[in-house]
């Protein structure tokens, strides 16, 4: 009998935490995601596959027997405390993570073995190269300014900074280290570009409202925009606390140069 930390479930997250550059916290609970009430009333915490705070995303793995009817999972003839089977309870719960977890402002990704590297009966060939790849693909491809800042939280992380839960709503990412604090604004690739960076500063300046000199400001964006975010000459920047970051195509990042 295989464990929890051999299993498929668990090869996925691991190659997501190299992508992220973050370990996840595995099988976590949040206090507003509950199953039903059981026989003595009380609602249980219902667990994510991974959860990765830094970059505010839960990854779902879902195996063949989410998607089909498998009786060796979905044992019929038990009744759960939601009045049917396990196979529909899963469903149950599957369809209230995907309801609450967007809700609370937190990324949801689901993954399955079709998307990766499988066999017939779903198990997975652990293609890493192959997965790598798919799964860089999967945790980006909403937006690429999601891919910008998906890949700066976890440089942030690697550079001792704590991503934090942004005190304006409207700010992509905001982290603190020590005594430091960085509200940063992300744009993706775009045919704007000028456009883009302009209304990126504005956003910026909108948000300077702390005169502590040990909070800093960060625009974030793809190589590609590089050149019209430097049309605010870099010493207009420094007055104001701002910092230029690049993001290349090939998920690095660097600070632009001046």
């Amino acid at each position: 009998m295989g464990t929890r930390d051999d299993s498929d479930e668990a090869y996925v997250v691991g190659l997501c935490d190299r992508i992220l550059g973050e370990t996840a916290l595995t099988q976590h609970r949040f206090d507003w995601l509950l199953g039903d009430p059981g026989t003595s009333g009380r609602r249980a915490k219902l667990p994510v596959d991974a959860y990765w705070p830094g970059h505010r995303l839960v990854v779902e793995y879902r195996e063949l027997q989410h998607d089909q009817p498998m009786a060796h999972f979905d044992k019929p003839d038990k009744l759960t405390v939601s009045g049917v089977h396990r196979g529909e309870q899963r469903a149950l719960y599957d369809t209230r993570r995907d309801t609450k977890i967007p809700a609370q402002g937190l990324r949801l990704v689901v993954i399955r073995p079709a998307d990766l590297d499988a066999d017939g009966r779903g198990r997975l060939r652990r293609n890493q190269h192959a997965d790598l790849a798919v799964l860089r693909k999967i945790l980006t491809r909403d937006s690429d300014e999601d891919r910008v800042c998906a890949v700066f939280r976890g440089w942030l992380l690697s550079e001792g900074w704590t991503p934090v839960d942004p005190a304006d709503r409207w700010t992509d990412v905001e982290a603190v280290r020590g005594d430091e604090r960085l509200i940063c604004e992300a744009k993706g690739r775009t045919s704007e570009k000028g456009t883009d960076a302009d209304i990126a500063y504005g956003q910026l300046l909108r948000r300077m409202t702390s005169q502590d000199t040990r909070t800093r400001y960060a625009l974030v964006v793809p190589s590609s925009s590089v050149e019209a975010a430097q049309r605010v000459p870099a010493h207009i920047r420094e007055l104001l606390r701002v910092d230029l970051y690049e993001v290349t195509d090939d998920d690095v990042v660097r600070r632009a140069p001046e």
